[in-house]
């Protein structure tokens, strides 16, 4: 070969190399992005959810929409989390059932919609009290550490959903 395709010949390799690192950077782009929806709009706010249950229990439900507006939020970003995962490529059939399965158990609370407030009965009051033991329970609550990888998260909403299909008072 001359020099002049062995010239040729390494600056192919060297953008290739470049095009390689490129499509892998992107990918894991990608995953950080759905990854970062489900922890910070699902896991996060089921904690706080936890934390606000335990509050208006002890403040004898003074304030009950912070509790169904936060449920809400929770619906909303695991639809997002799904949507975001399925246009991504990201998100396995295994964790979108197992979202999808959690998201309609939680959507039988009560909860709140946009500019429209619900009003909790004794009884969904102590549902959502059962609600606060099922997450601890499971690991999401306040004063509890909780994992900003994704696995250990999706266990754990495995074992809520599977506890809240077998403990829910609602059916």
């Amino acid at each position: 070969m001359s020099k002049k395709r062995k010239l040729i010949f390494r600056i192919l390799i060297g953008l290739n190399i470049l095009l390689i690192a490129i499509v892998i950077w992107g990918f894991i782009k990608m995953n950080f992005v759905k990854e970062q929806v489900l922890l910070t709009e699902v896991q996060y706010n089921l904690v706080e959810l936890e934390g606000l249950i335990a509050h208006q229990s002890d403040n004898n439900w003074s304030e009950p929409n912070l509790v169904t507006t936060e449920l809400g939020d929770i619906l909303e970003g695991i639809s997002l989390g799904i949507t975001t995962g399925e246009q991504l490529g990201t998100l396995s059939n295994s964790d979108k059932k197992t979202l999808s399965l959690l998201y309609s158990k939680l959507n039988q609370y009560p909860n709140d919609e946009l500019y429209s407030f619900v009003d909790l009965t004794e009884d969904d009051k102590k549902n959502f009290e059962q609600l606060r033991e099922i997450l601890r329970d499971v690991g999401l609550g306040l004063n509890i550490s909780i994992s900003n990888s994704m696995d250990p998260f999706m266990r754990k909403v495995e074992e809520l959903e599977e506890k809240l299909k077998l403990n829910s008072p609602i059916k």
